[in-house]
């Protein structure tokens, strides 16, 4: 039986599995799932597809792997590698290599995932499902946050190479520049001022594409249509 993917292209982590299901030529049955609908939180789907209602989540066969925490997808990346025929390059055999993804992996979830989540959350999905807007401190203090830890991740990881394990892509960049794009639909581009980032995710989007596009085309859109408001009320 073919692998089954659900996911929702709104969701970074979702974005990050997708591009690299794809490169990696892995044979899957694609399944969206309606987040903002609520089709996750139906009894239905909690005990037909996933007890945890999130995605994303696979489905091998007769073995399901499901996400249990938003910030913690590594499961399904590693269970993947170690089932299917993927390049090195996506993680390492060498260990020196691997640990240098790994470190990128087990440290973004609390880091970039999290700073550019918060922001993304109050400066768009909250006021776009509730009509309430954040007071300008509080918007202040999470783009501040956010600045500072990309600044940090360009201290970090983007100094020894073109890509976070230096010469070659690996998946830790996928789910970097997924997380990293979220802002942009709230109006921020984190590539503005920022020359190293900039250079690094298009390099990403270039290794990737058509994949890369296809994943962020309704992220994109939102962040187009959050331009054209912003410079509205210039």
């Amino acid at each position: 039986m073919v692998l089954i993917y659900f996911f929702d292209l709104m969701s970074q982590p979702s974005r990050a599995l997708y591009i690299f299901l794809k490169l990696a030529k892995i044979p899957f049955e694609a399944r969206p799932v309606a987040l903002t609908e609520g089709e996750h939180f139906t009894e239905e789907f909690k005990e037909k597809y996933s007890k945890f209602q999130k995605v994303p989540f696979i489905h091998d066969g007769n073995f399901r792997l499901t996400e249990r925490y938003l910030e913690n997808m590594l499961e399904f990346f590693r269970y993947l590698i170690r089932e299917y025929p993927v390049d090195d390059h996506w993680y390492p055999k060498d260990s020196k290599h691997q640990a240098r993804v790994d470190e990128y992996l087990e440290w973004q979830h609390l880091n970039i995932r999290m700073y550019c989540s918060i922001y993304f959350v109050t400066k768009w999905l909250i006021p776009t499902l509730t009509g309430k807007q954040p007071t300008p401190e509080k918007l202040k203090k999470v783009e501040d946050d956010m600045a500072n830890i990309l600044d940090k991740f360009e201290e970090l990881f983007l100094a020894n190479g073109p890509f976070i394990n230096g010469l070659k892509i690996s998946f830790a960049d996928i789910l970097a520049a997924c997380e990293i794009e979220q802002p942009r639909m709230a109006g921020y581009d984190a590539k503005e001022g920022r020359p190293v980032l900039k250079s690094w995710m298009e390099r990403v989007r270039n290794e990737c594409n058509p994949y890369y596009d296809e994943a962020h085309e309704m992220v994109n859109k939102i962040a187009e249509s959050s331009l054209i408001k912003l410079q509205a009320k210039l």
